[in-house]
């Protein structure tokens, strides 16, 4: 795996990452401040793909933007294009997980001439809070606002949480009681949870959690328009998106494939077996439906002439 830079439509520096192995592209819109370890078996030699993504705004070695409200899903989605044309890649087959889902269907939905097929992971497509602690039989009126009053506290005391949290430990032994929390579950690697949470600790919580409020207001999507093959994957024990808000909007589509994982949200890091069959399954199906495109486009041109 390999860290480039980029610059943003609107100019800010972004960094990037890919991997080097072969096979065809996919595009990676990841969860919210997370690191390329949380995908332990994209990362392989074999994983039969090559994978283009990048960091948010603000973390990981990508800059803040120069105006502090240009974090919206518009910007988001915008970056997710530019790594696109930073790697030369016209179309491709995009995956989302977490904050990650909402970027990818909004690449689906607006811009369906760059994406040949979705694989949505252990996220929601809208109302990012109102999917929270879904799993925990709290209704929506009441674990919505609850999530947000929470987000904003940690927002109000971000130098405290940082410091306390750029001090926890992070080796097999704190990943194996992290594991057994409830907000994770066993099945990873410690070694790989070990890895990937450590970086996550140590980011800013103040931007990270600014970056979340600001898609607060992103309601839930209609995914009617989606004219790809797609498929959603989620975590039946995921307290951070509910797997029934996951896998509801696609049923209107002829298309999609949905499978609930027993899984926490770390669905990635939990079933990695998961993600490189399911994917596999996708990139088959969508290799069919681009054939059949091309002929439909080689038909069209003959006729017109």
């Amino acid at each position: 795996m390999r860290e480039h830079d980029f610059r943003a439509a609107d100019g800010t520096r972004l960094r990037g990452w890919h991997t080097e192995s072969d096979g065809p592209v996919v595009l990676l819109c990841p969860g919210l401040g997370t690191i390329p370890e949380a995908w332990p078996a994209l990362l392989l030699p074999t994983c039969g793909v090559r994978v283009v993504s990048w960091y948010h705004r603000g973390t990981m070695g990508s800059d803040r933007p120069e105006d502090s409200t240009r974090i919206s899903l518009d910007d988001h989605v915008s970056d997710a294009l530019a790594v696109l044309d930073a790697a030369g890649v016209e179309r491709c087959v995009v995956i989302g997980w977490s904050v990650g889902v909402m970027v990818a269907t909004e690449l689906a939905l607006h811009h369906s001439e760059r994406v040949s097929g979705v694989l949505l992971a252990a996220g929601v497509p809208g109302d990012l809070f109102g999917g929270i602690l879904g799993v925990l039989g709290i209704p929506a009126a009441v674990r919505r606002p609850l999530v947000i009053g929470g987000a904003r506290a940690i927002q109000a005391a971000g130098p405290l949480v940082d410091a306390v949290l750029h001090r926890v430990p992070v080796n097999r032994l704190t990943a194996g009681l992290l594991q057994h929390s409830g907000f994770m579950l066993p099945g990873a690697d410690p070694t790989d949870v070990a890895r990937a949470v450590r970086r996550f600790l140590r980011q800013d919580w103040r931007w990270y959690v600014t970056l979340a409020l600001a898609l607060a207001e992103v309601p839930r999507r209609d995914l009617g328009g989606v004219n790809c093959p797609v498929t959603v994957l989620a975590g039946r024990y995921d307290v951070v998106a509910d797997p029934r808000r996951a896998t509801e909007p696609v049923a209107c589509l002829p298309q999609a494939r949905t499978r609930v994982v027993p899984t926490s949200h770390f669905l990635p890091l939990e079933a990695p077996q998961v993600i490189v069959q399911e994917l596999d399954l996708l990139l088959e199906r969508v290799a069919v439906v681009e054939r059949a495109r091309a002929d439909l486009l080689t038909r069209d041109s003959r006729r017109r002439t």
